[in-house]
């Protein structure tokens, strides 16, 4: 006769099966089942207790038993946009949402997107084989085909970024409004007459939004606004060349506003070869994504987006609207964090 390995592990396999945790703690197969899905109706004593053997045991779910039994893949996917456009974007928002799922049953699936226009093919991907409970998407247009494919197929999602669709859907985004007129107002507080807004990506919600608010800022404070925008460049080659050419104009403008930290890098190599000094002949705020640039140049002014808080704030909507939370519960906007040096 051959034994049963002590504790009810797979000796072939190596693996934690949850009658391996019942026989540790005691407990029946079908409490130890109920408590890691999350079972509320059993005592915090006795989930604690499975949690606590679950973790020293090293015990991972069976996805392919998990999805067959209810249905659930307990996955998130992270449909990841390849816009350099934010320096470690990506890091902080794989950090975000990992430490947002880490007491859940969720894991993350990151899916990169090289080409933005294969994107639509991974959301069908996803809704066809139903590969996942919900996905985070990034770098939303006005009309986003993804957003309208998720929305029409009725599967749980958030963006990372606002849309123009008449029907709500959950989302998180950076106020650039707000962003813009508090850089706006600072720059009139030290008396800047003519601001520059220089923006890249001009396929995104978030163009149009900031493109708008900077119109209106500017106006409302009697201020000459232009606008140097993502058509004439996006590499920090060609942004380094616009930093140059805009150094050497005959009136060139009082002040700077760029909604990139990767593109201000290059854009302030640029001006310092036209003999711009920043901070005195120049004026510039940048929205700042990392601790890169502060060190760099020390004494320019920026506005903060905390990416990781995002991709925290983004995993909490997703959960909730997975758990059949209202939409319109689901739309937060975060605040931009001001970091006067100047």
């Amino acid at each position: 006769m051959i034994e049963k390995p002590a504790g009810g592990k797979d000796a072939a396999k190596g693996r934690v099966t949850l009658r391996t945790i019942a026989e540790v703690t005691g407990l029946s197969l079908s409490t130890v089942s109920l408590s890691l899905r999350g079972g509320t109706t059993l005592k915090q004593e006795t989930r604690d207790k499975v949690a606590e053997a679950a973790a020293r045991l090293g015990y991972v779910p069976d996805r392919a038993g998990v999805r067959l039994r209810t249905g659930k893949t307990n996955v998130i996917a992270l449909v990841l946009d390849s816009a350099e456009d934010s320096i470690d974007f990506a890091r902080q928002m794989i950090q975000g949402i990992g430490q947002a799922i880490r007491d859940t049953r969720y894991h993350l699936n990151v899916v990169p997107e090289f080409d933005r226009h294969s994107s639509a093919d991974t959301i069908r991907y996803i809704l066809e084989n139903r590969t996942a409970d919900g996905v985070v998407i990034t770098h939303t247009s006005p009309r986003d085909s993804r957003v309208q494919m998720m929305i029409e197929a009725e599967f749980p999602f958030v963006s990372h970024g606002r849309t123009a669709f008449g029907t709500p859907h959950p989302s998180h985004d950076f106020h650039s409004e707000a962003f813009i007129d508090m850089a706006v107002e600072r720059l009139a507080a030290k008396g800047c007459s003519s601001v520059t807004l220089v923006i890249g990506d001009d396929s995104t919600t978030n163009y149009r939004t900031i493109v708008d608010a900077f119109h209106k800022a500017t106006a409302a404070r009697r201020i000459a606004g232009t606008l140097e925008d993502g058509r004439r460049g996006r590499t920090p080659a060609q942004m380094r060349s616009i930093g140059l050419e805009l150094a050497r104009q005959a009136n060139p403008p009082d002040a700077l506003i760029c909604d990139s930290e990767l593109q201000t890098i290059a854009l302030a190599r640029g001006l310092e070869e036209g003999g711009v000094v920043l901070g005195r002949d120049m004026q510039l705020i940048y929205k700042q994504t990392s601790g890169i640039l502060p060190t760099l140049f020390p004494s320019v002014d920026s506005i903060r987006e905390d990416v990781f808080a995002a991709g925290g704030e983004l995993t909490r909507l997703l959960l909730r609207r997975i758990g059949g939370a209202d939409i319109g519960e689901l739309q937060t906007l975060a605040e931009p964090e001001p970091q006067w040096r100047s």
